[in-house]
């Protein structure tokens, strides 16, 4: 029986079933968490100052026992219910372009990894370190993850990505 709770929260063209939210899950629930997996549809018309409260209204339902917090670009826009709960959590290429998404970051007490590439460009690795000593930054990786090249690169980045994940709970949650 899981004793953590971990709430992936997807991207707008990116949900659970997505390479990075698979292997995080599946690394998250061999560190004995329990995983829900938040699905949704993004409206077509929301706009950007709806953003967050959109995201808000949907990841608040599933946040009690919530013990971290797993977005992925969209998904960063409830890094202030993070920063608001002192959730620890994980941002799978956050939005660090929106102001909004930067504040809850910066106020955030809680540790958080950030992973990120540098081809993204709603990616800042200054940014990232500014905000976090916990970042993951992959060379060319684009907003997916995604690098040039042999199929073999991307995959060899989603495993730094998994590795990252595993390291950043093992620190948080010592044995």
């Amino acid at each position: 029986m899981a004793d953590r709770r971990a709430v992936l929260v997807p991207g707008r063209e990116y949900d659970t079933r997505a390479p990075l939210f698979a292997y995080v899950g599946e690394a998250l629930r061999r560190l004995g968490f329990a995983v829900h997996e938040v699905t949704w549809q993004v409206p077509r018309d929301l706009r950007a100052d709806r953003t967050a409260d959109w995201v808000a209204e949907q990841v608040t339902p599933v946040l009690d026992g919530a013990d971290l917090l797993v977005g992925k670009s969209l998904g960063a826009f409830a890094a202030p219910l993070a920063a608001d709960r002192e959730l620890r959590a994980v941002w799978l290429t956050p939005v660090l372009s929106d102001p909004e998404v930067v504040e809850a970051l910066g106020r955030a007490t809680a540790p958080c990894l950030l992973v990120g590439g540098t081809a993204d460009s709603l990616w800042n690795g200054a940014t990232a370190r500014r905000l976090s000593p916990h970042v993951l930054e992959v060379p060319d990786a684009d907003h997916w993850m995604l690098v040039p090249g042999p199929l073999a690169r991307s995959a060899e980045a989603l495993g730094r990505v998994c590795t990252a994940v595993e390291d950043f709970v093992q620190m948080s949650w010592p044995a």
